[in-house]
């Protein structure tokens, strides 16, 4: 990294990103994608809000263990409750903080806080000081700021900073900011507050109006030095400012940004293609940086550009955020250290033999259907394998299903319940419905099918088919997902993945308990 300023990148996938409705996650998957985040280079993970139920407390807490190289954070509204319950989740961090919030704005104080400004202070000033007991890393949110008087708002903020705030958070709560007004917003801050210099000043941008990227980059031109993110952008209402576009701008705009991130932006592509797999939250075609046409070129035009001189039409090259063209070469006679060498380079690690021979049985199996396997096959194949080891209590046996012309769809199957044998069949309105069908036949598991959704992984007529299942039963929201080239069974396996969540003794209710 240059002599520049660092951008502090704060990660609150696995917090904010998780409040999007149907994206709950169990503790192992963000355990998982926390990882991926380490891997990345990702200085702060907010893990979650442990005061919002014992799931979300054991999964900050077994974030908090497992990762060494980035600051785990945890959520609590400026409550001594929530403070001690995230200190006690963070206690065995390599590297711990404390995110407290209380709101600012007229309309928060009034209609859901019920408290005058100066209690509103007072409390703010007594959760930092509460939560400097636990960490000396301690961050602080005036909720709503940019709908907050900027008098009261430099009032609040000089005081969290000397009770001991090091990092003092502007949320955009609503998505309510224009680009030009939040950055004045923070310049004015920054200028108005007498003891501004000793905290970073961050930002955490709602992309209401899609401009949670823009008010991001707004606000970094006038000083502040992090900002608050996820990976897609995902979020509540209509997500969060995306971190791969808020580091990529920032990298490839050099001439304008007066800091960098430390991120391995290398590792973008694959980040993104784990949290829409454990999400089902599909990444669109078009979308920028990791979707599937960012960097494709259809007209002769730009073709023509490109092949004589890429910068013609490209302002970032594909392979710097972890696209790459390369073709998994290995084939049915290669062995585990083979494929374990390749994933590798690819970020992919093993948590135990068990595993990797999950991995390996499985691309054995695909090397068997489909002739040319890419990168994008093996990070599938790895995401079925672990889904599969993390959850077994169900699992498909056989299958047959038959779907022609004038007649009715159907499905028989076979699935070992706690290593029973069970049969199950049932008729649909098409061979996937039929499938469904079945598996409840043995099941009745009593779930609403809330979601199906079905993506290519690769091209060709031969490529996997991935397909993502979301059920709820009775406030309880899980994804479900499974990779074939043969699509009926990929959503078979797509369907038992969600089943086995819903049966797994951690799945939990979905966290939708505040915002920042």
């Amino acid at each position: 990294m240059s002599s520049k300023e660092r951008l502090i990148i704060f990660d609150t996938t696995l917090r904010d990103g998780e409040q999007s409705p149907g994206a709950s996650m169990t503790r192992d998957e963000k355990v998982r994608i926390a990882k991926a985040l380490e891997r990345l280079r990702v200085d702060v993970i907010e893990a979650g809000f442990p005061i919002a139920s014992s799931g979300d407390f054991e999964s900050v807490k077994a974030v908090a263990e497992t990762i060494k190289d980035s600051t785990v954070c945890g959520l609590a509204r400026a409550l001594d409750k929530d403070i001690e319950r995230a200190g006690e989740a963070l206690k065995d961090a390599n590297s711990g903080r404390i995110h407290t919030f209380i709101a600012t704005s007229p309309i928060h104080m009034e209609k859901k806080l019920k408290l005058a400004p100066d209690q509103v202070l007072e409390q703010a000033v007594h959760a930092v000081c509460h939560a400097r007991r636990y960490t000396d890393d301690v961050e602080f949110s005036p909720e709503d700021a940019g709908r907050s008087d900027i008098d009261f708002l430099c009032r609040v903020l000089e005081a969290v900073i000397k009770a001991g705030a090091r990092t003092v958070n502007i949320p955009d709560t609503v998505g309510y900011a224009l680009p030009h007004q939040f950055g004045n917003l923070i310049a004015q801050l920054r200028e108005r507050i007498p003891n501004a210099d000793q905290a970073v000043f961050s930002v955490h941008c709602h992309n209401d109006l899609g401009l949670a990227v823009a008010n991001s980059l707004s606000a970094v031109r006038n000083g502040a030095r992090q900002v608050e993110c996820t990976i897609n952008g995902l979020g509540e209402r209509a997500g969060n400012a995306a971190l791969e576009e808020i580091a990529m701008a920032v990298r490839t705009r050099q001439d304008l940004f007066e800091c960098d991130t430390g991120l391995d932006t290398t590792r973008i592509v694959t980040c993104s293609r784990l949290v829409s797999g454990i999400t089902g939250f599909a990444v669109q075609p078009n979308k920028a940086i990791v979707g599937a046409n960012a960097f494709a070129h259809e007209s002769g035009i730009h073709q023509d550009g490109v092949l004589k001189h890429r910068e013609t039409y490209e302002i970032m090259r594909a392979e710097d955020v972890g696209w790459a063209e390369n073709r998994m070469v290995l084939g049915k006679h290669s062995g585990r250290n083979a494929l374990r060498a390749r994933l590798g380079e690819l970020g992919v690690t093993f948590a135990s033999e068990e595993e990797l021979n999950a991995a390996f049985s499985r691309f054995k199996d695909l090397a068997d259907k489909k002739h040319e396997i890419f990168d994008q096959d093996l990070q599938a194949l790895v995401t079925d394998a672990t889904l599969d080891l993390a959850n077994e209590r169900v699992k498909l046996v056989s299958m047959k299903v038959c779907s022609e012309t004038g007649e009715t769809p159907r499905a028989d199957l076979v699935l070992a319940v706690d290593g029973e044998e069970e049969p199950g069949t049932a008729i649909g309105g098409g061979p996937v419905d039929a499938t469904f069908r079945a598996i409840e036949s043995i099941v009745n598991s009593g779930t609403l099918l809330k979601l199906y959704s079905v993506n290519a992984i690769t091209s060709g007529t031969d490529a996997q088919g991935e397909v993502t299942v979301r059920l709820e039963k009775a406030g309880q929201i899980v994804n479900g997902a499974g990779a074939d080239t043969d699509i009926v069974i990929a959503s078979a396996k797509a369907y038992i993945n969600a089943i086995n969540k819903i049966l797994h003794p951690r799945t939990r209710s979905h966290p939708q308990i505040g915002d920042v």
